[in-house]
Order: C-alpha cells, then sequence, then structure tokens
C-alpha cells in the first residue's frame, strides 16, 4: 500500500527547508513528505496525485504567500482532498485571520512561527491530527476500477471477462456511487465514453475492448512461436486438463480462448462433488489452481483471443485468429464447451445485460442486494447459482417446467435449497415476458397447467437452461450431430460421408473426430457427461491420443 503523503508549501525557501527538516525527521517512515515553494504548482499536482490513488493526509501552508494566501490554498486543496487534516501557519500578524479560517473553511490548526522545539510546539499537535486522521481513513481500492451504468450490457461484458480472468477490480455505479462521480470528473468523462476501467496507475481506457483491458493487464492476445505440437481451443476443465498433461509431457502447448478460463465451471460458485474436495471449492479457484499449474509446466496461454477458423494442411493445422494472425499446429484439441441456450420469450433480448443474465450469478449479485431476483433452470448451474443469489438477494424464484428438482439436479443441492428459508421453486411455470424500460422491472409468469399469467415485480433474471454447444464457427468438414455436439471416435462410423473425411488405414481414437490429429473433449463431445470430472478426465485421455498420432506424423 502506498503511504500517504504529507504537503508543505511555504514561499520562503529557508522557512520551507526547516520544515521539511522537522517533518523527515519524525514521519518519513509511515508517509511521504512533499514540499513546494508554490501553491498553485502543489495544487496543479493534486489532480494527478488523485489519478495515481494517492492519499494525502495532510496539508501545511503557510498563509503570506505572493501567489496565494495559505486560506485560499487550503480551502482549494480540500476540495481535492476533502478529508485531509489541513494546518495554517502564521505570524503573530495573522493570527486573527486564522481564527477566522477555523470557522469559515474548518481549520484544523494554526501554528505560529517558529515552532521551535518542534518536540514540543509541533510534533504533538500533528500527531494528534494524524492519529484522527488515521483513525478515520479508509484506504483506496488499489487495483483497477470499473466506472459505468449497472444497467448497460457493455459494463456487463466487461465485468465478465475482469471476473472471468480473476483479475480483482471495483465496480463503481454512476448511479448509486459518489466515487464514480468524482472519478469520472476527475478524469473528463462523460456519458457515451463509459463504461471506462481506470488503471492502478491512473490511465484509462474509455469503452474498451475485452482485447484492449486484456493487452494492458498482461494477457498475450499472440502466439509467440509459429509451430505448436498441441493448440487447445478453449480453456473449460477439459481444456484446461489437457494443458496440464500435455505441458508436463514435454508438448509445445497452446491454450486459447476468446473470453476467460474456467468455462461455464468457472462461473461456478460452489462445487461440492469434485473429486478431492470435501468441502467443495468455487469454479474460479479451480480455474486459478490449473491455469497456475499449466503456465507452470510452460503452456502458453493466449486470451482473449479468438479462433475463426481451422485450415488443415497434411500433417498441419493452421489456426486463425480474429484479428488476422494465425499459428500452426501438429495437433488440436477442441474443447469450447458449450453456452445457455437463449430464453425465447419478448421482451428479454431488449434487456440482456440490463437485468437479465446468462448464467453470471457471481458477476451480478451484489447488485441486487435485498431485491427480488429469479432463476430459470433446474440443473446443477441454476441451483449453484440460486444458492450464491440466496445471500445477498431478499428472495430468490427459481422457475422450472417439471414438478420438481429431482430429474434434473444433485441431490445434495436440492437439500440445501429446500434448507435456505429466501429460495421458492416455482414448478410448471415458465417465463412469458419481460418488461422494463431502460432494465429489467417486471416478468410475466404463466402457469403451465391453469395457462394462467400474472405479472410480479423482478430486478434481475438469471437463466441458466439447456445447453448449445459452442461449435458454430467450425467450418471444415467436422461431423456434429443434429444439436451441433462434436462426433468423436466409433460413433463416426454411423455417418453416410464419414469415409469422404476419413482417409487413414486405422479407425478413429477413441475422442478423434473425423479430421486426423483434430480431437474433442468436454461437453462440446457428442455422448459427453456434463460433470467437470468427466471433462478433467476427457481433457486428459485425449493427449494421451495426440502423443499417439504424433508418433504416426
Amino acid at each position: 500500500m502506498k503511504p500517504p503523503i504529507i504537503i508543505a508549501v511555504d514561499d520562503d525557501q529557508a522557512v520551507l527547508q526547516a520544515i521539511q527538516r522537522d517533518l523527515r525527521q519524525q514521519y518519513r517512515k509511515n508517509y511521504k513528505i512533499l514540499s513546494s515553494t508554490s501553491a498553485d504548482e502543489v495544487l496543479e499536482t493534486l489532480h494527478e496525485l488523485r489519478k495515481k490513488n494517492e492519499e494525502v493526509a495532510l496539508f501545511l501552508s503557510d498563509q503570506r504567500m505572493p501567489d496565494m494566501l495559505g486560506v485560499d490554498f487550503l480551502i482549494k486543496a480540500r476540495k481535492v482532498y476533502p478529508h485531509a487534516k489541513t494546518v495554517l501557519l502564521t505570524a503573530y500578524s495573522d493570527i486573527e485571520a486564522a481564527i477566522r479560517a477555523i470557522n469559515d473553511v474548518q481549520l484544523d490548526y494554526y501554528l505560529n512561527k517558529p515552532w521551535d522545539p518542534p518536540t514540543e510546539k509541533l510534533y504533538p499537535i500533528l500527531d494528534e491530527l494524524l492519529n484522527d486522521w488515521q483513525s478515520n481513513y479508509r484506504p483506496p481500492f488499489e487495483g483497477l476500477k470499473l466506472v459505468g451504468y449497472q444497467f448497460s450490457p457493455r459494463t456487463h461484458e466487461l465485468k465478465d471477462f475482469l471476473a472471468g480472468n480473476l483479475f480483482p477490480y471495483q465496480w463503481l455505479d454512476m448511479e448509486t456511487n459518489a466515487e464514480a462521480r468524482q472519478l469520472a470528473e476527475l478524469h473528463q468523462l462523460d456519458a457515451k465514453e463509459l463504461p471506462a476501467v481506470v488503471m492502478q496507475d491512473g490511465a484509462v481506457l474509455k469503452q474498451p475492448t475485452m482485447l484492449a483491458v486484456g493487452e494492458k493487464l498482461g494477457l498475450k492476445p499472440r502466439a509467440t512461436q509459429s509451430l505448436y505440437d498441441l493448440a487447445i481451443i478453449g480453456a473449460g476443465p477439459a481444456g484446461l486438463a489437457a494443458a496440464v498433461y500435455a505441458g508436463s509431457e514435454g508438448l509445445r502447448t497452446l491454450l486459447i480462448d476468446k473470453r476467460a478460463p474456467g468455462g461455464q465451471a468457472g462461473t461456478s460458485s460452489r462445487i461440492e462433488n469434485y473429486l478431492g474436495f470435501p468441502s467443495g471449492l468455487s469454479g474460479s479457484e479451480l480455474t486459478r489452481r490449473a491455469i497456475t499449474q499449466a503456465t507452470r509446466f510452460g503452456v502458453e496461454f493466449l486470451a482473449p483471443q479468438e479462433v475463426v477458423a481451422i485450415k488443415p494442411e497434411g500433417q498441419y493445422k493452421h489456426i486463425e485468429f480474429s484479428d488476422g494472425s494465425q499459428v500452426v499446429t501438429r495437433s488440436i484439441v477442441l474443447s469450447t464447451g458449450v453456452s445457455y441456450h437463449k430464453l425465447d420469450c419478448p421482451g428479454l433480448d431488449e434487456l440482456t445485460g440490463a437485468g437479465v443474465y446468462y448464467g453470471a450469478a457471481t458477476t451480478e449479485a451484489v447488485a441486487f442486494k435485498d431485491k427480488p431476483v429469479y432463476v430459470v433452470g433446474g440443473g446443477n448451474s441454476a441451483g449453484q447459482g440460486a444458492m450464491y443469489l440466496s445471500r445477498t438477494a431478499s428472495e430468490v424464484y427459481i422457475i422450472i417446467r417439471r414438478p420438481d428438482l429431482t430429474a434434473t439436479m444433485s441431490q445434495y443441492l436440492i437439500d440445501q435449497i429446500e434448507k435456505t428459508p429466501n429460495i421458492h421453486l416455482l414448478p410448471c411455470t415458465a417465463v412469458a415476458e419481460g418488461l422494463g424500460e431502460s432494465h429489467l422491472e417486471c416478468l410475466v409468469l404463466e402457469d403451465l397447467i391453469t395457462q394462467e399469467r400474472r405479472k410480479v415485480p423482478a430486478s434481475a433474471l438469471f437463466i441458466f437452461i439447456g445447453t448449445k454447444p459452442y461449435t458454430d464457427w467450425i467450418k471444415m468438414n467436422i461431423i456434429k450431430d443434429s444439436k451441433g455436439f462434436i462426433e468423436t471416435g466409433r460413433d463416426l462410423a454411423k455417418y453416410s460421408d464419414y469415409k469422404e473425411f476419413w482417409k487413414l488405414d486405422r479407425d478413429p481414437y477413441l475422442l478423434e473426430t473425423c479430421s486426423a490429429g483434430i480431437f474433442a473433449a468436454g461437453d462440446v463431445r457428442a455422448g459427453a457427461m456434463n460433470r467437470v470430472a468427466s471433462a478433467v478426465g476427457e481433457g486428459a485421455m485425449a493427449v494421451s491420443f495426440v502423443h499417439k498420432y504424433l508418433a504416426e506424423t
């Protein structure tokens, strides 16, 4: 944490040197001491100090200065640092002005010059003021700050990106947070330039893309090598497991994700049925451990970076990115996972990111403290989301089309939900419509048995329904089932066009697609079990088949 600052101002160089000497002798261990002969110069630097998250604890100023009276300087300084203590240095002739300043501008103290000895006439006074300042001081958040509007899709996208990449940040809503408005004024931001990311060094990114934020925070969206043994597309549990095993076994490995590592599992507030963690762990913690492990083994991680095409040429596969760059790899593991299905109801598309969210419970929960929220879905992700939201929301309503949760949710989650008083299950119910101007305000719910509809107040709707594989971007000859999941291994033989694409004498390996050397693992693969443990197993298994394939070529 940066030490707070004490600033001394006096136009007399000899007096200023004496102040500086005495301040440093007593306070240099805990405070940074700055001094100047010009009040105007100090005022010009205060805004820069604020932008860099520097805190001023005390201003000590001479009263009679040619460019500005000390009282006027302290008034202006206090506008930038309203909680800083203020001390006026005066001659006997200025005592009346100092007394008036105590009443008029809340001056904390005035000192007569000279103050010798400082141990009697300076330090006891400043000690008391600084102790009072410290007792009320709350250190500012030291890290990046996201300034914007809660019900803004762009803001939600950045929050989701920062949280997914495990970057600590402070969210400041312009409509409810005074610090947000102060930062906007300090950096001269207007509404059309929001959301904005304020970095710790004071740099400001206005309406940034995820790529711009990622690069500024040290993420690497571009590969360092031109040829890899293995490229893993998608950094969910399957992709992370593949990266760990490939890296540990010496393969030159590239891990690529368009947003953040972890996939859907990375957004889970609590995973309690994963082997070896009897107390459970969060998806973000699992992701953090896995990324650390993979990078320790030399795996190169690119994010945010989107793959738009794969072009096999002989034994090599050319991967093209959305920014026009490309890399070449000898093998590929596709582990792009799945996304939630869109809920096709009037009003929801327009309100997505403004009260309507797909997943994102851990990202947005705090914004809806003491407000009613709704969760759509009966799977484990919906149950985990509801449990997390119940910590802050006044009421959480789970909407499902079935009569109960037993067929779709793990029993441990059902038990937890039943024991949580502010979670309520709405069975045989569907969302019919979302209502609101700039953000979600109400939902229209339909009883699927009686077809009756009713309108309910709703601050937010979190959707966890269905699984749609992220495979639309794959334009090459990769066989998929009717729902878009990638077919692998012996299941390929049931497709009539399989032999048009598979030209090797051997059969495809268990997780190999119809394109030799390209494998699929995790939820994106047809027939996958949709569990974290099985995805991790498939990621590890895929690497063993990669080794077999590479040995052939």
